[in-house]
């Protein structure tokens, strides 16, 4: 009995320490979850060549750019082509703003392939906007041949990993998304037209909080 006693007192110990180690082990993780959690911000695009009116709107309807602070000093910007109809993002450039330098390109070979550099080297129909729409050097990358296979074509996406320039943050570089001090355009190809058209983000988005990578996927199946 005096040893069954023991072996029970033993078992309950066993059952304390791992209980108090499991309580340790979700109060230290919980809050770090919380705080590696990204924020997301989406902004679309809107139209400024409008070689066909019909291509201007497919593109203002299904192309967009989540913006999310990877880290203290880094931004990512990933552009989506949500479909269904056919076009496809062959260039992406960025004009001005508090961005330091691109840092990676993350594609999904071997359907999206970016690399740096782009020609042309500035966005065409760039001089239809007050203030033109002028490149930063370096700031700018396109799909490779052939297009627009290699491109963000509908369902595909292109993250581009920007640094941020020293004690610059997140929250300044949307601010500046939203009143104009930095855009981002894209040319795209490909419409069932043949033709192509530009693109610039459109201030003042909708500013979406992601809880998880459920409410992002949620977020896309609803648009």
């Amino acid at each position: 009995m005096q040893t069954v006693s023991r072996l029970g007192g033993q078992k309950m110990k066993v059952l304390k320490t791992a209980t108090i180690l499991c309580a340790a082990v979700i109060l230290g993780i919980l809050p770090t979850l919380a705080t590696a959690t990204p924020v997301v911000e989406t902004f679309g695009f809107y139209n400024i060549t409008n070689n066909d009116p019909g291509d201007a709107a497919i593109g203002e309807a299904q192309l967009f750019v989540d913006v999310s602070d990877e880290s203290a000093d880094q931004m990512l910007f990933t552009l989506r082509n949500t479909g269904p109809e056919a076009c496809a993002i062959s260039e992406v450039y960025f004009d001005d703003g508090m961005l330091l330098g691109i840092a990676d390109i993350i594609d999904n070979p071997p359907d999206v392939v970016f690399v740096q550099d782009a020609s042309p080297s500035e966005l065409p129909g760039a001089n239809l906007l007050d203030p033109s729409f002028e490149t930063t050097l370096d700031f700018l990358a396109e799909s490779v041949p052939p297009p627009p296979h290699k491109g963000v074509n509908p369902g595909e996406q292109v993250g581009i990993l920007f640094d941020l320039q020293p004690a610059e943050t997140y929250q300044n570089v949307i601010d500046e998304l939203n009143d104009g001090g930095l855009r981002i355009g894209i040319h795209v190809i490909g419409f069932c037209s043949g033709g192509s058209e530009s693109f610039v983000t459109v201030p003042e988005p909708a500013t979406i909080a992601v809880l998880g990578l459920g409410a992002l996927a949620s977020l896309c199946t609803r648009r």
